[in-house]
């Protein structure tokens, strides 16, 4: 038996014994997804980092939408990026602070962490070398690939003590960027036969102007803050999001901080996580050469019903960046990120692109809510709006999964230290059903 057909015939028998009838969760019981009937999370464990609130529960029963609301240990996402717009300042270190020691850090802390943060940017030398001589095709790869081989020049890899943990999850945060800037470069030069350049970080500059800066060399400071508060917005998002936790389920193991992250990155990289925001993109530009008029309501909505019947652009039926697992009225990242995404678009040039990608938001939820024909309510999340931010920045597609990577590092990291640190820790393992008849085993020689 060739080999080519041995794998085919064994891809054949999986779409049998793999296939599970949607039934058979509702008969078992099973929270599929770890969903509950509802569609909210099933709860699995405490935390004192992140909140996500888009519903409240009534006393009757049920499910309540209310505007959605982000809080980091305790405050509320909006007071500190509105602080940090009115004062034209970098917060993503801030919130570092904030969320690795549960209190917002005085000016002589922030000034000190900053300071620890640029010590720990530059890379090893073998770990650069290591970056070029292994060149990938994807950067979240290159990511997780790295992170692995921090292990090996960890003098300490396997202690899970505090201070050991905030050792590690501070030369993390720190090389995040480092490692993605300049595996981009590489990838560029490799792919692309465009000039190679690593610069080395300033210690001068917060994380979003040195990214910038290690992986374009310009930029301006308005591109900065909006990166800025990128960061911010995308730090941390509770417990219960699928590369959270997946590191707070590795983590619960006992094993090292570099696999545990590793899996994060991995979990990251699916396109139905942190790969949204590249689709969204590829959506605005194929709605821009599709509507004639990018002003006409008419136009919008016939073209939106048309895509969610299946009929036109990738025939999924789906309005990527309409839609949130917990927020249902609005996504405040979404909200807040507009704020300055308004102002970037006058600095480019580009008002009318987002006066159109305003009204698509706007028409997209109509849309949904029209063709669904159900009560419940949609918003745009903040991938709507955040893959045109990176590209009026000047970032290229390849970077904006690992850039959030470099954001939500910081939550990892912060559950990573919570899950370990529990008085009484226990692995996490939930539990399958299984629902086939025991079989009679029969020799091989009469098979």
């Amino acid at each position: 038996m060739k080999k080519e057909y041995l794998i085919y015939k064994l891809s054949e028998s999986v779409k049998t014994t793999s296939k599970i009838d949607n039934d058979l969760f509702v008969k078992h019981n099973v929270k599929r997804g770890l969903r509950n009937e509802d569609g909210s999370g099933v709860l699995v464990g405490l935390t004192q980092i992140g909140n996500v609130v888009g519903y409240e529960r009534l006393p009757e029963g049920g499910l309540k939408a209310i505007p959605g609301k982000l809080f980091y240990r305790g405050y509320d996402v909006e007071d500190i990026v509105h602080d940090l717009i009115k004062d034209k300042r970098f917060g993503f270190e801030e919130v570092a602070y904030l969320m690795l020691s549960g209190k917002l850090p005085d000016k002589e802390e922030l000034a000190n962490f900053r300071e620890l943060i640029n010590d720990n940017m530059p890379l090893e030398q073998k770990t650069k070398m290591n970056i070029i001589d292994l060149e990938g095709h994807n950067i979240m790869n290159s990511l997780a690939r790295c992170v692995l081989e921090m292990y090996n020049f960890d003098s300490n890899p396997d202690d899970t003590s505090p201070d050991n943990l905030m050792r590690q999850s501070i030369q993390l945060i720190a090389r995040f960027p480092t490692i993605i800037a300049y595996a981009y470069n590489i990838l560029r030069h490799s792919e692309h036969g465009r000039s190679l350049h690593i610069r080395h970080p300033n210690e001068n500059l917060t994380i979003a102007e040195n990214f910038l800066y290690m992986l374009k060399k310009d930029y301006t400071s308005l591109e900065a803050r909006t990166l800025d508060l990128l960061l911010v917005l995308q730090a941390e998002h509770g417990g219960g999001n699928n590369s959270t936790f997946s590191v707070r389920v590795t983590s619960s193991t006992g094993t090292d901080t570099y696999s545990s992250i590793a899996a994060g990155i991995g979990s990251l990289k699916g396109p139905l996580h942190g790969g949204a925001n590249i689709q969204v993109v590829d959506m605005f530009n194929h709605l821009k050469e599709n509507i004639a008029d990018w002003k006409s309501v008419a136009e919008i909505d016939k073209y939106f019903n048309r895509m969610l019947n299946k009929e036109v652009y990738n025939k999924t039926g789906l309005i990527y960046g309409i839609g949130h697992a917990v927020y249902t009225i609005s996504d405040p990242r979404a909200i807040l990120l507009k704020e300055l995404a308004r102002d970037l678009a006058k600095e480019k040039g580009r008002e009318e692109e987002f006066a159109f990608l305003e009204l698509l938001e706007e028409r997209a939820i109509a849309s949904f809510y029209n063709f669904k024909g159900s009560k419940k309510s949609v918003s745009s999340n903040i991938d709507f709006y955040s893959g045109f931010v990176y590209e009026m920045i000047g970032l290229p597609q390849e970077i904006y999964t690992p850039l959030f990577a470099m954001a939500r590092i910081v939550g990892w990291t912060t559950h990573r230290i919570e899950e370990l640190n529990f008085k009484s820790k226990r692995i996490i393992r939930p539990a399958y059903r299984n629902i086939l008849d025991v079989q009679e085993y029969i020799s091989i020689k009469n098979r």
